[in-house]
């Protein structure tokens, strides 16, 4: 009798114990997670940064149009100079050379002219009285024209080994601060050879090169972001001036040039400097819906994605898509879809219409 209360109680216990655990396994629910993506347009939000170097927009090289030893040299790294200012003198030794020569080459060639003037009077006065010929009076006509073009040129002459001389007076072409300096007063220099460099500009410009994936994207007078790693707490606003039609062999980028529009005291030249575009602005595209190639399934009815739908609880919604060409970006969207919905983009083989998800 008592096995047999024993036996009772022990099949009552696991019933309740076997009754609980189903209770528990019944309560405990699956929510299957999903990853998901906002629908958006083609080209949307995509920023990329490139680097660049910071330049006054009107930088001058300084040099001498002869060449020659500097003899007086006012300039100095930082020193602000005004337009006219005469910075610098060379000892223009063979241009004054060059200019007494072309003067006694015009006075000879004067000299020669006058000759050949007083002889075309008297073969003239000679051909009136028919004491000589024609042909002695033109060949006097010709020898005057010749030595009047002589000394016409040696005049010219003259004015132009003048005009050298000023080569070697050095005025500033602008007003400006020197950016730098790469001579010294009794040095001997080249005509052209560089000995400063004039910073004239009033802006302050950004130039960088620009891979070809992207430079179509580029186009005058859109809007970035300037950031320079000296002054991280400064963000600074750009405009593209300049984009370049042909690429630069060296660097295999496409120049860009673009003008800070707010620029500040702390900005100088050759500064590194952080340039950020924003190819998601692009007018072509900013009516163009596009998803992921892995958020787009395909049954016997076509083409669909599966919806977020969210309130009391989210859940996935079948929905039928038109799509178009395949772009890097995914798939474009002709209809079924606005901006902004969200979608599923893993598992849409193990998903179904109006299950219940938990986003990821």
């Amino acid at each position: 009798m008592k096995i047999t209360v024993k036996l009772f109680c022990i099949a009552v216990l696991s019933g309740l114990l076997f009754s609980c655990s189903e209770a528990k396994k019944e309560t405990k629910k699956f929510i299957r997670p999903v990853k998901y993506q906002k629908v958006g347009y083609l080209g949307g939000e995509k920023l990329r940064t490139f680097s660049g170097t910071a330049q006054i927009d009107k930088i001058i090289g300084l040099s001498f149009r002869s060449s020659g030893i500097i003899t007086t040299f006012n300039i100095k790294l930082g020193q602000k100079v005004n337009k006219n200012q005469l910075i610098s003198t060379l000892d223009n030794v063979q241009a004054r050379l060059n200019y007494e020569s072309a003067i006694s080459t015009k006075n000879s060639a004067e000299s020669q002219m006058n000759t050949a003037k007083l002889n075309l009077n008297r073969v003239r006065s000679l051909f009136e009285k028919g004491s000589a010929s024609l042909s002695d009076f033109e060949a006097a006509k010709n020898s005057y024209k010749t030595a009047q073009e002589s000394f016409e040129s040696s005049k010219r002459s003259v004015d132009i080994q003048q005009e050298k001389i000023r080569y070697g007076y050095l005025y500033a072409p602008e007003s400006g601060v020197i950016a730098a300096v790469n001579a010294e007063k009794d040095e001997n220099v080249n005509a052209f050879q560089n000995i400063a460099t004039l910073n004239a500009g009033s802006d302050m410009e950004i130039l960088l090169g620009i891979p070809e994936s992207v430079i179509n994207g580029v186009e005058k007078g859109n809007t970035v972001n300037v950031s320079f790693s000296s002054l991280p707490e400064q963000t600074f606003k750009g405009k593209i001036t300049e984009v370049s039609p042909a690429i630069d062999a060296s660097t295999s980028t496409y120049p860009v040039r673009i003008m800070v529009t707010n620029p500040s005291n702390g900005v100088k030249s050759g500064m590194s400097a952080n340039v950020t575009f924003d190819f998601g602005t692009n007018k072509n595209n900013n009516s163009v819906l596009v998803v992921p190639a892995n958020a787009v399934g395909e049954d016997s009815t076509g083409r669909f994605v599966f919806l977020i739908e969210e309130g009391n609880e989210v859940t996935v919604k079948k929905q039928q898509v038109v799509i178009g060409r395949l772009t890097v970006q995914g798939f474009k969207i002709k209809s079924g879809l606005s901006a902004g919905q969200k979608i599923a983009t893993a598992g849409l083989q193990t998903l179904l219409d109006g299950q219940e998800v938990k986003l990821q």
